[in-house]
């Protein structure tokens, strides 16, 4: 979509990735060897958690984002594919300011 060009490289100028600082400047047992997100976040904060959410991983994200583009859902399941997935993508947000924050606190 070139039209969206501009606006996108605008965006991706103000985005990082947090996964080089937690790899070079940070480890936890409970990592297990993984620096993924859902390993780092119940090490380094607790008390967030995907438990109980309709959408709870990245494979129920793919999942729920195909059966929205694919179609062929009745009105109240795709509301409720959309819904869960918002949500999902919210706590996945809420999740990286949470670990910036704490980040924050620990290398300062």
């Amino acid at each position: 979509m070139p039209e969206f060009a501009g606006r996108i490289e605008k965006i991706q100028r103000r985005l990082w990735d947090l996964l080089p600082i937690v790899r070079n400047h940070v480890y936890h047992p409970e990592f297990g060897g993984s620096f993924s997100l859902k390993s780092v976040l119940p090490a380094l904060v607790p008390d967030m958690t995907y438990e109980g959410m309709a959408v709870a991983n990245g494979q129920d994200a793919g999942l729920a984002w195909e059966s929205l583009l694919r179609g062929g859902l009745d009105q109240v399941e795709h509301e409720k594919n959309r819904k869960a997935l918002l949500e999902y993508c919210g706590q996945d947000t809420l999740a990286m300011v949470r670990l910036v924050e704490k980040l924050q606190r620990v290398l300062a």
